[in-house]
């Protein structure tokens, strides 16, 4: 990063690179044990992701608020604006993926002591989110970094979860078909799956917020793989 001749002006910038770098910490936590706390039925580890989820506000408005005090007070151009802008995009997106795991951790709460279906209705869940998980990892460390490459890698990753989470869909429509005692667990799971995707999505956004740090330019949106809004328009009755 550049060094300016105002040393405070450093203080600024680091001091909110260090929000964002315990933001992601956080997030990436966050995800797994709201992941661990589905799958295992462990509500007290689903009530600390839950409640972790205000620390992670708090972050986000310090960033967004430092963010536009720097702006305010600094006045930066190019680089230095590019990346205030992008701290508070990514702290948006980072502060997203908390609430979108929050909701996965409340869904473990929620199907506490029901109807226990085959373990395999869960196995594609937690392949999906193994996955988001590495990609939440990656985009974090290429802007920790500074490298737009590994962003892209990201970016172009998306891809597979989407394909994913439409064979995942296919998957748990069937179990509740199978057995109607599977309805009520298996749409938690589809709730879940759908949050999870989302998540890959926020991933894709910080890559997309590197590359423009990176290089001065915006991306256009991926087009999505998801496909279930296709089968549900299909689907009999419809």
């Amino acid at each position: 990063m550049t060094e300016h001749i105002v040393r405070s002006y450093d203080a600024d910038l680091e001091g909110i690179r260090r929000s964002l770098a315990e933001m992601g910490g956080m997030s990436e936590r966050m995800l797994g044990d709201s992941t661990v706390a589905l799958v295992r039925r462990d509500t007290t580890l689903a009530q600390k992701v839950i409640s972790a989820d205000q620390r992670l506000d708090n972050l986000q408005r310090d960033v967004e608020e430092k963010a536009v005090l720097t702006i305010a007070r600094r006045q930066p151009l190019a680089n230095d604006l590019r990346e205030l802008i992008s701290a508070i995009r990514i702290a948006a997106d980072i502060e997203r993926v908390g609430d979108l795991a929050k909701n996965i951790a409340k869904r473990a709460v929620a199907i506490s002591g029901q109807f226990q279906p085959p373990h395999r209705a869960v196995v594609g869940l937690e392949h999906i989110s193994r996955l988001v998980q590495a990609q939440l990892k990656d985009v974090l460390d290429a802007y920790a970094a500074g490298n737009e490459q590994k962003a892209m890698d990201v970016w172009r990753r998306d891809d597979e979860i989407d394909a994913l989470y439409t064979s995942l869909f296919r998957e748990l429509l069937t179990y509740m078909m199978e057995d109607p005692r599977n309805i009520t667990f298996c749409t938690h799971l589809l709730f879940c799956a759908k949050n999870v995707e989302r998540i890959g999505d926020h991933t894709t956004n910080i890559a997309e917020t590197i590359h423009y740090l990176v290089t001065g330019e915006t991306l256009d949106s991926r087009p999505k793989v998801d496909t279930t809004n296709i089968l549900v328009d299909v689907a009999p009755g419809k």
